[in-house]
């Protein structure tokens, strides 16, 4: 009897577990509809992200932004989603996302932090509305890919006109200094050079630099000695005739100047050295001083002597000689020298001798009242000239004497000398 029990229990057992899997399989093969019902109701989504890399999904999203929250995608405000966020979704829906990156951007020496989506560096220039050049200096450069935390040096080049050697050129530059953009441009500096503005100086905008060269040089240049005339009375000689004992020369003095030249022209010259090369030789005229006998007349026996005039005063003979001797007048002066070449001469004297043309003549200035323009006079130490010009300082016993070259009147002086009117 209990084996029979147990037998039927078991029957029953098997019957119930029949029912349990059948109740199960039933409710998997409902979910499995389900599911797959489910699943054919998804919308398919491709997400292009930064232009490298797509993503197909299948969605019940409502919108992008369910989309990227489902996905847990974070998105910045800077970021480039297309269509936007709030976009429904539908089937087989595009949507483009670029991921902005920050970078660090420096511009004529300020930096500022940007966020962009562009792929290159070119591609920001043109979002910041710069107009690139070549000319202009750029680190990295424009073909250089964006990438987070970048850095971006940018300077804009200006342009600046060039003055230099004879030549004017404009050139671009990014220099920040008028040295800077010299050494840029290879041009080399000698010690006096000049450069305006200065070395210094900076460089922003449009500007012009002016290189001016320049250089000191030496300058030797020769110039004669006029001799002079020296008398002397010899008494061997017949009065009012003259023998020239020694022949004038001229002598060579050299000058030599430091010129500084700007450019290749002339701005200054200073005199630092002068020497006489050959020195001059003075003329020696010997002036008679003897007075001549007078002539014999061929009927007269007697020796010869001096015929004297008789002249009849209150009955009484008065012997007096047949000619009266020419006066000579002579003065001590203090005399001076000057040359056509001093300051606010014009070499034409007051009475109408050009010096310019005649150098070597002698001419003296006088005092009208002492000495009469005109007058023929010989100075003790300078020889025989013309009282032809005048001069606001030459007063009473003063004058002035003509001379070749400021050199020469430099060296002559103040002193005093015998002043004779010959004539």
């Amino acid at each position: 009897m209990e084996a029979t029990k147990t037998y039927r229990l078991l029957l029953d057992n098997v019957s119930n577990h029949k029912y349990l899997i059948s109740i199960i399989g039933f409710v998997i093969a409902l979910a499995a509809v389900f599911y797959a019902v489910f699943e054919m109701t998804k919308n398919t989504v491709t997400v292009s992200i930064d232009g490298n890399e797509e993503v197909i999904l299948s969605t019940h999203a409502e919108t992008i932004a369910d989309l990227f929250a489902e996905e847990d995608w974070d998105t910045n405000q800077h970021d480039l989603i297309e269509p936007s966020l709030d976009t429904p979704i539908d089937e087989d829906k595009q949507v483009l996302w670029k991921q902005a990156k920050e970078v660090a951007v420096t511009i004529d020496g300020e930096t500022e932090d940007v966020w962009t989506t562009q792929e290159n560096v070119s591609g920001l220039l043109d979002e910041l509305s710069i107009e690139y050049k070549e000319q202009d200096e750029l680190e990295p450069n424009a073909d250089t890919m964006i990438t987070n935390n970048m850095n971006v040096q940018y300077q804009p080049a200006f342009l600046v006109t060039l003055l230099s050697d004879g030549e004017e050129q404009d050139i671009w530059t990014t220099s920040t200094t008028v040295a800077d953009f010299l050494d840029r441009e290879e041009i080399e500096l000698g010690d006096l050079d000049r450069v305006e503005p200065i070395l210094d100086d900076h460089l922003d905008k449009e500007t012009e630099v002016q290189v001016t060269r320049v250089e000191k040089v030496t300058d030797v240049v020769e110039e004669s000695i006029s001799y002079e005339t020296i008398t002397k009375n010899d008494d061997k000689l017949n009065k009012g005739t003259e023998k020239v004992e020694e022949e004038g020369k001229e002598g060579v003095l050299k000058n030599t100047f430091e010129v500084v030249l700007e450019d290749g022209e002339e701005v200054t010259r200073e005199l630092v050295k002068t020497e006489t090369v050959e020195d001059r030789v003075d003329r020696v005229v010997a002036v008679g001083t003897r007075e001549e006998a007078p002539a014999v007349a061929a009927n007269d026996e007697q020796p010869v002597r001096e015929k004297k005039q008789e002249t009849k005063i209150a009955s009484e003979t008065v012997e007096a000689p047949a000619s009266e001797p020419k006066s000579e007048k002579s003065f001590t002066m203090t005399a001076t020298a000057y040359t056509v070449g001093c300051a606010g001469c014009s070499g034409v004297t007051a009475t109408g001798i050009d010096l310019n043309s005649n150098r070597n003549m002698k001419v003296v200035a006088v005092d009208p009242s002492v000495i009469p323009l005109g007058s023929k006079v010989h100075v003790e130490g300078y020889g025989t000239a013309i009282a032809g010009d005048t001069g606001g300082a030459i007063n009473g016993n003063k004058i002035d004497l003509h001379v070749p070259s400021q050199a020469e009147a430099e060296r002559f002086g103040r002193k005093q000398v015998k002043v004779t009117i010959v004539e």
